[in-house]
């Protein structure tokens, strides 16, 4: 029940706030993700007509107790469907006022320990206002004679009674929705309102969906300064958040910090503010241990330990050799000719080295464009480790691995090899719905594990992903270097393969799938930056239809509509496109793809989702990751049902039931954002998926999207037809505009633990705690105004020691004075540190006896 649904219900009758005092006999509805409920109240009394002893009340309630009761503020709205109700915009307990409520209230299941016979003598001692006495003064509580138990649960639950409520109407009256209302209240518990109060700034600093401004108005409510420290400290952050969040970063150079951060703050209240008092916080933020500076670069505490943690655990993976039985290089050679025979295939010498090098290492990284053989290898890696091994693939627990970032990646997975996969926060028995990954991981229970799609793992998850392993594991991560990177912060996979320290190999050569497919052909000259002579020319799985963009959704739909007039499933045919505003956006192309394969018919069930209309039959995708139904971000299902369930709860949907693949999933009201319709999906969406039909719209509104990687990530999802629409100066435009690489360190972080023995010197602090001791850098008085402000050639004074990763070592406690410039970095006088075939594993493996 949305306002928008709702009207007002004669307000020239309400000339005062409306009320209504009732006890709570039911909740209808409430949702876990907020506060919102729907209650039926039993009314004792209000300030309106109402001819009925109950009445359905709707708002952003905390705990409500039923027969507990409360007074409720707010107006009579009449909603389109369900009728009148009452809105509450505020709550409170009633507190009971004759000497048998308050010895009704006191000596309710509410005060564990206090009977009736105390209530009694508390209301004997204290009056018939008893309860309001003790909110006020709390040391009351210590006169009357209670054990210290009693004394405990009358303090704590008539503070929990009050407490929440009060936070609650507190947000509410601040504007914050009921979902972002019990985010805030998570975080913050107790201190709430005193923490915005004192520093409102707090609230985007650690509250995700909460940005600068909204804070800053908040604080310009309160009287905030405009150069207020706390101001200055929300400024900071949320440059930074929004740098990683945008463009993948995890570090923004200070240079440039100082600069957008000034930018923020005299946007947001158009007072100048001194670069100086910017410096100075930051300089405060990195004493205090808030953020971490090296190189003059400045991290997120999280993403500085994450890349140390990702660098520390995969060199513990690869030095710990002891525990791992290696095969033999020559025995495995041997023995691979005999698995060629039995599936029938000829690996090639570069094949042949990558399999056995896989599995003659601890960790191994294999990229290599569309058509190059990574299935193939795959497929021979996991044939001759089961060989090796003398492992029956039909076992039900398997010591090989095998998993992806999405749920589509692994179904591919899966197919290809004729093993379980699953995604990666299946694996790690990660709940994704928790908006930080856990701390603690288990440990993987295995001997191989494989790793597909690298390139869309970011680096919150790989530092999940590598605390899980094992040290008797191997492991092997596959990719290709040049599609997206992925859609959290950072590039890890392509600085794996840039750090020159783990085994890897490049797979180039196009086989026999390239001979004939002239998308996989179009695929790398996208890659080399070349558009080919033959773009505009029909071919037997690739054509280009060239259209201005108001004309996009014309031709799309003449496609589409010739595509399953040939017999084409409608599932078979994916739409993909950079951005979704737009006549050639996704969402006026999923609209115009529903009215095509699935339009609206007499007495058809529906539920209403955001800007669009979910109906049974439609394409439907899972935004957010749900392990407990086994459903992940990017799941593609169909809604098979819409339940209007049950009559005497209320006459609209409850719930809709999604088919994924093969995993039936009843969602519900609560989760329906969740799910958005399907038809077309975003470029960074579609990663990991294959599907036999693409249409990809590409037009020149679509330029500050434009990248090489992206169109070639969009190419490569077609796997038997590709059909592109618009303009072939937006392909051209696309194919010139190459993305900078994202500002990481994990390359240096690896070359650094597992490169030549040497001291790595950097400028830094903030370390945690695990980390700290014998490690705390200063910035000398000299430089924490004037150098900090100074461009990246200017010469700045740091205090450095060797930073080492946490858990791993012990740091160094020595120090040593440079003056660090970039022309001592350039002259090295300093270091710098500061598919083939149809046949799968599994087929042969079926074969083969032991014995």
């Amino acid at each position: 029940m949305t306002q928008q649904n709702m009207e007002l219900f004669d307000p020239n009758t309400m000339r005062e706030e409306a009320y209504i005092v009732g006890h709570v006999t039911q909740v209808f509805f409430q949702a876990t993700a907020s506060f919102y409920k729907v209650l039926l109240v039993k009314v004792k009394e209000l300030n309106f007509d109402w001819p009925e002893k109950t009445i359905t009340v709707t708002g952003n309630f905390a705990e409500v107790k039923e027969d507990t009761l409360y007074r409720f503020t707010g107006r009579l709205v009449k909603h389109q469907k369900y009728g009148k109700q009452f809105q509450a915009d505020h709550y409170q307990t009633e507190l009971p006022t004759s000497k048998e409520g308050v010895v009704k209230y006191l000596s309710s299941s509410h005060f564990p320990g206090i009977g009736e016979k105390t209530a009694e003598k508390i209301v004997e001692k204290l009056g018939d206002d008893a309860v309001s006495l003790m909110l006020q003064d709390s040391t009351k509580i210590a006169h009357l004679n209670l054990t210290e138990a009693q004394q405990k649960s009358l303090q704590d639950n008539l503070e929990a009674d009050q407490g929440i409520e009060q936070i609650i109407i507190g947000l509410n009256s601040l504007g914050f929705s009921s979902k972002m209302a019990a985010r805030i209240y998570s975080f913050f518990q107790a201190d709430t309102l005193s923490t915005i109060h004192d520093d409102p700034y707090q609230l985007s600093i650690h509250i995700n969906g909460i940005g600068f401004y909204r804070a800053d108005q908040i604080a310009q409510q309160l009287g905030i300064e405009a150069d207020d420290s706390g101001r200055l400290r929300g400024a900071i952050f949320q440059v930074l958040y929004e740098d990683s969040a945008s463009d993948g970063n995890l570090y923004v150079p200070g240079e440039t910090l100082l600069k957008n951060v000034q930018e923020l703050l005299q946007t947001g209240r158009n007072v100048s503010i001194s670069v100086d008092k910017i410096a100075d916080e930051l300089i405060d933020l990195v004493k205090n241990r808030k953020l971490v500076v090296e190189n003059n670069n400045f991290y997120l505490k999280k993403y500085y330990y994450g890349e140390w943690n990702i660098a520390a655990e995969l060199a513990r993976v690869m030095k710990n050799n002891d525990e791992t039985d290696f095969a033999d290089a020559d025995q495995l050679q041997e023995d691979l000719s005999e698995i060629e025979a039995q599936m029938q295939i000829e690996y090639n010498d570069t094949q042949k080295e990558a399999i056995v090098e896989a599995l003659t290492s601890k960790v191994f990284l294999l990229t290599g464009g569309p058509g190059t053989g990574k299935t193939t290898i795959i497929n021979g890696i996991v044939a001759l480790y089961a060989y090796e091994n003398q492992i029956d693939l039909e076992e039900r627990h398997l010591p090989i691995l095998l998993a992806a970032p999405t749920g589509r990646a692994a179904k591919r997975m899966s197919e290809t090899t004729g093993l379980p996969a699953s995604t990666i926060h299946r694996l790690l028995k990660i709940n994704g719905r928790d908006s930080e990954l856990p701390e603690e991981i288990d440990e993987l229970d295995g001997k191989l594990l494989i790793i597909d799609e690298t390139s869309m793992v970011d680096t919150d998850l790989m530092n999940a992903l590598v605390k899980s392993i094992p040290d008797q594991m191997q492991v092997i991560f596959v990719g290709d270097r040049h599609q997206l990177p992925s859609v959290g912060p950072g590039q890890v996979f392509a600085d794996m393969l840039m750090s020159d320290v783990l085994p890897k190999k490049e797979l180039t050569k196009i086989y026999r799938q390239g001979e004939y497919s002239s998308i996989i052909s179009l695929a790398h000259a996208v890659n080399e930056g070349q558009l080919p002579s033959d773009f505009t020319k029909q071919q037997s799985d690739r054509s280009f239809i060239a259209c201005h963009a108001n004309l996009v959704p014309q031709v799309i739909a003449k496609v589409v509509e010739v595509a399953m007039r040939k017999g084409n499933a409608k599932g078979d045919i994916q739409l993909l496109a950079p951005m979704y505003r737009g006549a050639a956006g996704i969402d006026n192309l999923n609209d115009l793809l529903q009215q095509l394969m699935n339009p609206v018919h007499a007495r058809q069930k529906e539920i209403e989702v955001g800007q669009h209309h979910l109906r049974i039959g439609d394409r439907v995708l899972q935004l957010v990751n749900d392990p407990e139904n086994n459903i992940y971000n990017g799941d593609i299902g169909e809604i098979v049902a819409i339940d209007a369930g049950e009559k005497k709860r209320r006459n609209g949907p409850d719930s809709v039931t999604v088919l994924f693949e093969q995993n039936e999933v009843e969602i519900e009201k609560k989760d329906w954002n969740n799910l958005t319709l399907a038809y077309c999906l975003s470029i960074h969406k579609s990663q990991g998926g294959e599907f036999p039909i693409v249409i990809l719209p590409m037009v020149r509104q679509f330029s500050r999207m434009f990248a090489r990687n992206l169109l070639y990530t969009a190419i490569t999802r077609a796997k038997s037809k590709l059909i592109l629409v618009g303009e072939i100066e937006a392909f051209q435009q696309s194919i010139l505009k190459v993305s900078q690489n994202r500002l990481t360190s994990l390359k240096q972080r690896l070359q650094a633990e597992l490169g030549e023995e040497k001291a790595v010197e950097q400028a830094s602090s903030g370390s945690e705690e695990s980390a700290q001791e014998g490690t705390q850098s200063t910035i000398p008085v000299k430089a924490e105004k004037s150098e900090l402000v100074q461009t990246s050639t200017q010469p700045v004074m740091v205090q450095a020691t060797r930073v080492s990763t946490p858990a791993v070592a012990t740091p160094r406690s020595e120090t040593k004075q440079y003056l660090l410039t970039a022309e001592l970095i350039a002259s090295q006088q300093i270091d710098p540190m500061i598919g083939m075939g149809q046949l799968t594993p599994f087929d042969f493996m079926q074969k083969k006896s032991f014995g």
